[in-house]
């Protein structure tokens, strides 16, 4: 509650209003049976027309002032509840994106989509009914009860003994099915997630002819939604037809005990049908605040998960910019290593062992440097500990001299330009994905980004350049037009340090050759690391590290590793012959 308050703080005149016109309503309404009474007692008894004409007009008017009061309160109400959701929203939003990669991975992806989609809706219906009815229902249930004391006192005992056992009933199923609403989110969440994946990997399905297989889990799952759901919904389902028993019992209370009153005159025929519009009127709030308890149940329950993802700190802190550091020239210093990892080690949360090991590896302004080896010996665990998308478990990691852990984050991004494995690209122009997060890169720039990627060729065959439209997951472009982009994206930001990891994989060799040219000439003066598992994506490398099983076994330029490192001799006399390598893999 104290979360969902903290984003309604700003809307506290709607908060305010809502309640206090859904007041004023249940005001005028507690009057309706006591002017019914009126007419029935004297406009109907004495055949007084005017009267009941007079009575009638009045109840107009109740009605008109209370519908103007509940539109009122409606809008107010729903003003509050999607604004207090959509900054919930964003919040959550920008939170997840400040959480490190560490997090995601625990976390998981399909569970985030549900907290920032289906749980906040949740929140925003739950936040809409409260101002609407929790103020009045209970006012109404009270008042009523209140009303009724002023008519008669022993009728009005009945109002005593309902009202107690109906709250017992609401509030008993509020307690049994609020943790059961929590688990049924955890389980969409896992709905979500297969959804997620057989969309995104519809393709490999249907290759391996894996439809019955996925269809079988997928229903599976389903099905397990789907029961806890309809035990929850019975529970629910038992507030309408037990609150009907109790109030309609009540009824039959009234009505047995106002007849024999009404005959003995100590209540006439009007009072009686007002204790019985009393009593309909808590039927009708009580069914409404066993809606709204439903309702409140489930938005507290995704309120939990919501605050829960709130209250992850992110595993990875970054340093303030300082003015201090800012202005720090330590790209001046000559001998300093452009970066440096010293007895380096990444353990992934949840692995048991290593995925990098005691890595040393230093490297210059200028340098090209080359990381191979065979799957899972850790190539990209390297340029993740280079960029800090995640944090050595052991060792350090300095750039420029100065350890990568006091480095403000605005600092390392400006230092640091990072084209990951799987080509990404947005829907919208090829300018707006070149310029991703940045809007001072001029066209001068993405030009020479454009040429060094090799993107020029297909680029200047599209529509508009760089104001050609990308569709969503970029489905108009080949999978090397995509890395290309990505290519130039990370050259476009200027880097000091650039890290290519594996993105290349989809290119023919010649256009991998012209851009290993490119870089040797147009990128000279920065520290390049090139990650592949090609090793003529290598040969211009003044430096390659072989990696295998997380550790160094090899390091030096292409002619001492054919020499000393069996591992890298395996794997270039496994892609090349003698008689090709330099065709295929050579600077020309």
């Amino acid at each position: 509650m104290k979360m969902i308050l903290r984003y309604l703080e700003q809307l506290k005149k709607e908060c305010v209003l809502a309640p206090l016109f859904k007041m004023l309503e249940a005001i005028f309404e507690l009057f309706v049976p006591l002017v019914v009474s009126q007419i029935i007692d004297k406009g109907i008894a004495n055949k007084d027309m005017a009267f009941i004409m007079k009575c009638s007009l009045m109840l107009i008017i109740l009605a008109i002032i209370g519908l103007a009061s509940s539109i009122t309160a409606q809008y107010f109400s729903a003003k509050a509840a999607i604004g207090g959701a959509t900054k919930m929203r964003h919040s959550l939003y920008e939170h997840i994106l400040s959480l490190s990669f560490t997090d995601y991975d625990e976390l998981g992806t399909s569970t985030l989509i549900t907290r920032l989609t289906s749980d906040i809706n949740q929140i925003q219906n739950g936040i809409n009914l409260v101002l609407r009815l929790f103020l009045r229902s209970p006012f109404i249930v009270f008042g009523a009860m209140i009303m009724a004391f002023t008519i008669d006192f022993k009728e009005a005992l009945v109002f005593v003994v309902t009202i107690p056992v109906l709250a017992v009933i609401v509030f008993g199923i509020m307690a049994i099915t609020r943790p059961m609403y929590k688990e049924v989110q955890n389980k969409l969440d896992k709905v979500l997630l297969t959804t997620r994946e057989n969309l995104t990997g519809v393709r490999v399905i249907r290759a391996f002819n894996k439809q019955k297989k996925e269809n079988i889990r997928f229903k599976n799952e389903n099905q397990d939604l789907n029961k806890l759901q309809r035990v929850v919904g019975r529970i629910s389902g038992l507030m309408n037809p037990l609150t009907y028993i109790i109030v309609n019992g009540g009824i039959i209370a009234l009505i047995y005990v106002g007849a024999f009153k009404v005959n003995s005159g100590d209540l006439t025929q009007g009072q009686v049908v007002a204790l019985y519009n009393y009593m309909s009127q808590i039927l009708v709030e009580l069914i409404k605040l066993a809606n709204l308890i439903i309702t409140v149940t489930k938005a507290l329950a995704c309120a939990s998960r919501v605050e829960n993802v709130f209250n992850i700190n992110s595993s990875m802190e970054f340093k303030k910019l300082s003015d201090k550091y800012d202005t720090k020239s330590d790209e001046t210093k000559e001998n300093v290593a452009k970066f440096e990892l010293r007895h380096a080690s990444l353990c992934y949360k949840g692995n048991s062992e290593n995925s990098i090991t005691d890595i040393n590896l230093v490297a210059n302004k200028g340098d090209m440097i080359g990381i191979i080896g065979g799957t899972g010996s850790g190539k990209t665990s390297v340029a993740n500990l280079i960029s800090r998308f995640y944090d050595a478990t052991s060792g350090s990691v300095l750039i420029d001299g100065v350890n990568i852990k006091d480095i403000p984050r605005e600092r390392l991004l400006s230092k640091v330009s990072v084209c990951m494995q799987k080509a990404v690209l947005f829907s919208g122009t090829v300018r707006e994905n070149l310029t991703f997060g940045r809007t001072d890169i001029s066209d001068e720039t993405l030009e020479r980004a454009i040429n060094i990627s090799q993107s020029k060729e297909f680029l200047s065959k599209k529509e508009g350049y760089l104001d050609y439209m990308i569709n969503q997951g970029a489905k108009n472009l080949s999978g090397g037009q995509k890395q290309r982009l990505n290519i130039a994206r990370a050259i476009a930001a200027n880097p000091e340090i650039l890290i290519l990891d594996d993105c290349s994989s989809a290119l023919d060799y010649a256009t991998d050759a012209a851009l290993r040219n490119a870089i040797v000439r147009d990128l000279s003066d920065v520290t390049t690391v090139i990650i592949s598992q090609r090793a003529a994506s290598l040969l211009n490398c003044n430096k390659i590290i072989v990696l295998d099983d997380g550790k160094v076994v090899g390091m030096g330029n292409h002619e001492e590793l054919l020499k000393s490192c069996s591992i890298y001799k395996e794997i270039y006399d496994s892609q090349f012959s003698t008689n090709t390598d330099n065709k295929n893999g050579g600077v020309n």
